[in-house]
């Protein structure tokens, strides 16, 4: 049988009042102690008891006692109270200064091209940080998985969130490896791709991505096919670089593979420019120091790279 365990509204009214008058074995003292009248201690004690149904104090007019019940009160009351008040300081601390645990969900890609450095740099500034980054490529619900924010490409960001920029707009880049363009040619024109081998992304929804390339201003969309289907641009990367075909991918993830002559760039004029990478977190969520903090970090690096 499932028990229920939530607690009663208005339970623990009348517990600080009581554990007052039981630590000082007075009611004015407690009453002192809290800023309160004796009465109003006296008032929230007789409720408490009349809640718990069982007398807690012995009251003469010299002395204030317990009763057995208010021993057995007293005993397991004091220390849950004060688990409390330390929980309630401990929660109040974090939303006071940068401290705790900042998690953040990521696509694999950006982890070595932008948040390596960026973390590093993060992490030095702010020591009482804990940062975690859980690397995936499905959008993620924040406040399910009970992530504080998440990065991801601007066109992916519904528009109920608040978006921070990371990056500026990036190209989407066509690459090969010199021994596919060898073997297959080099694409001249869009229309090319027919004849290649082209490596394709699957979203998280299932859907396979189409390619993006801008023709004459004009935006085009092309459903691709090839020999190799990959949930992540880095492992589609991995797959271009052996020469397996063609991948589409934001630019800044290829570049060290492109100045290490292990890709070739092709049909450059025909780059679609995307927003870019931006950080992103509910809009109606207060934000906590640490979340603030990382914020303020990414806005003055992203500056300071202007």
């Amino acid at each position: 049988m499932k028990q229920n365990f939530t607690v009663r509204q208005g339970a623990l009214d009348g517990v600080e009042a009581f554990l007052g008058v039981a630590q000082h074995r007075s009611f004015r003292r407690a009453a002192a102690e809290l800023g309160v009248t004796p009465s109003a201690i006296s008032q929230a004690v007789r409720a408490l008891e009349a809640r718990v149904g069982a007398a807690l104090f012995i009251r003469t007019t010299r002395s204030v006692g317990l009763t057995e019940a208010g021993e057995r009160f007293f005993a397991r009351a004091r220390p849950a109270f004060e688990e409390l008040v330390a929980a309630s300081g401990a929660a109040r601390e974090l939303g006071q200064r940068p401290a705790g645990l900042l998690r953040l969900t990521v696509p694999r890609s950006v982890v070595p091209i932008l948040l390596e450095p960026l973390i590093a740099s993060f992490c030095q500034a702010y020591p009482e940080i804990e940062v975690e980054l859980a690397a995936t490529e499905e959008l993620v619900d924040l406040a399910a998985g009970g992530f504080d924010a998440g990065i991801r490409m601007g066109q992916f960001i519904t528009p109920d969130m608040i978006a921070v920029r990371l990056t500026k707009p990036l190209p989407l880049i066509v690459v090969g490896s010199p021994a596919y363009l060898d073997r297959a040619g080099r694409p001249e024109h869009p229309d090319d791709l027919r004849a290649h081998a082209c490596l394709r992304l699957r979203r998280s929804n299932g859907a396979l991505a189409s390619w993006m390339l801008t023709d004459n201003g004009r935006s085009i969309e092309i459903a691709v096919s090839g020999p190799f289907i990959a949930y992540d641009f880095p492992t589609m990367l991995g797959a271009a670089i052996e020469g397996v075909g063609l991948a589409q991918v934001p630019a800044p993830l290829a570049t060290g593979a492109i100045a290490a002559g292990k890709l070739v760039r092709v049909l450059e004029q025909f780059s679609q420019m995307t927003p870019g990478v931006f950080l992103y977190y509910p809009s109606h969520r207060q934000i906590m120091p640490k979340l603030r903090a990382f914020i303020d970090h990414v806005k003055s690096r992203s500056a300071g790279s202007s």
